[in-house]
C-alpha cells in the first residue's frame, strides 16, 4: 500500500514548530507523505516579537497548488489539512484545492483547523474568521477550534460541558462530521487538567492530560495534524484522539521551559505515545 498523502495549506516558519513546521514532521511520524504549502512565510512565530517574511499572495498558492495537481502529485492524496490563513482570498484557494483533490479521491478527509485567535485575542487580519467560517467551514468532515474558536464560531458563550457540546453540534450542523475542541475550560473541569472533547452528532468522547506550565507555542497545530494522520490511518474517533492527545502530553512534557517543542527529538514516540484514556459522555 502507498503511503498517505496529505496536502498541508498553513504557516511555514524557518524557526520552531508551529503551522506547517509543526504538521510535517507529526506527519510524517506517522508515514504520511506531505505536501506542503505555505500561506505565510516567517523567520518565526509571533511570540518571539514581529517576525520578518510576509503573507503569501493567494494567487501564489493557488500556483503552487495547481502546480502540485499538474505533476499528479493530488491524485493519490488521502487528506488535507487547513490552518493559519494569512488572507481572507487563500480560504477560496483551499476550497479549490479540496475539490481538486476530490476530483481524484471523493473520500478525501479535510481537517479545518480554525486559527482565529485565543484567550480572548484574534490574532488572524481582518476577514479570515469570516472567511473561515464560511468557506471553509461546512466543506470539513473534522474542525479542531480552541475553547476561544469555539464560542466564535458557534456563536455562543461556553461556560459547561453541555455548552461546548451543543456549541460543537452547531458547527456539526452546519457540515462537518467531527468537532474536536482543544484547551476546554468548564465548570466540572478537573484541577490541574486539560481537557479535549471530541463530538460527533451522537456522541462524544472526553481526553485529559495533566496541565503543563511554561509550555511552548503550536500544541494546537500538533494536536490537529496527529489527529488527521490517525483518521486518514484508520483510526476510530476515540483511538484517535487519545493517540493524538498523548503525543502532544509527550512533547510538551519533554519541552517545557524551552522556546520552542522539541518535536524532532520526540519524533519517535509520536505514532505509539502512552495509552490515554478517553470518557464516553452520556448522551443528554
Amino acid at each position: 500500500m502507498p503511503d498517505p498523502v496529505i496536502l498541508s495549506i498553513s504557516s511555514q516558519v524557518a524557526y520552531g514548530h508551529v503551522g506547517n513546521a509543526a504538521a510535517v514532521p507529526a506527519l510524517q511520524a506517522l508515514g504520511c507523505e506531505v505536501l506542503a504549502v505555505p500561506t505565510v512565510l516567517l523567520a518565526h512565530h509571533p511570540g518571539h516579537g514581529p517576525p520578518k517574511g510576509r503573507a503569501i499572495p493567494a494567487a501564489e498558492v493557488a500556483e503552487l497548488i495547481l502546480g502540485l495537481d499538474t505533476v499528479g502529485a493530488l491524485t493519490g492524496a488521502a487528506g488535507m489539512l487547513t490552518g493559519y490563513l494569512g488572507l481572507p482570498e487563500t480560504a477560496a484557494v483551499a476550497a479549490e484545492a479540496l475539490e481538486r483533490m476530490r476530483r481524484h479521491n471523493p473520500a478525501a478527509l479535510y481537517l479545518c483547523d480554525p486559527v482565529i485567535g485565543d484567550s480572548g485575542r484574534i490574532y488572524v487580519r481582518e476577514g479570515v474568521e469570516a472567511a473561515i467560517r464560511d468557506r471553509l467551514l461546512p466543506l470539513a468532515d473534522v474542525v479542531t477550534p480552541n475553547h476561544f474558536e469555539l464560542e466564535r464560531l458557534a456563536g455562543r458563550p461556553v461556560d459547561t460541558l453541555e455548552q461546548a457540546i451543543a456549541g460543537a453540534r452547531g458547527l456539526i450542523a452546519l457540515g462537518p462530521k467531527l468537532v474536536v475542541v482543544t484547551s476546554l475550560r468548564h465548570a466540572g473541569a478537573g484541577a490541574g487538567q486539560v481537557e479535549t472533547l471530541a463530538v460527533t452528532a451522537r456522541e462524544a468522547w472526553l481526553a485529559a492530560t495533566p496541565r503543563l506550565d511554561s509550555v511552548p507555542q503550536g500544541s494546537g497545530d500538533l494536536l490537529a495534524a496527529l489527529l488527521l494522520g490517525h483518521l486518514v490511518l484508520g483510526a476510530a474517533v476515540p483511538n484517535a484522539l487519545a493517540r493524538a492527545v498523548s503525543a502532544v502530553h509527550v512533547v510538551l512534557m519533554a519541552s517545557r521551559g524551552r522556546p520552542e517543542m522539541r518535536l524532532v527529538a520526540e519524533r519517535n514516540r509520536l505514532l505509539a505515545p502512552p495509552p490515554l484514556a478517553t470518557r464516553s459522555i452520556p448522551a443528554t
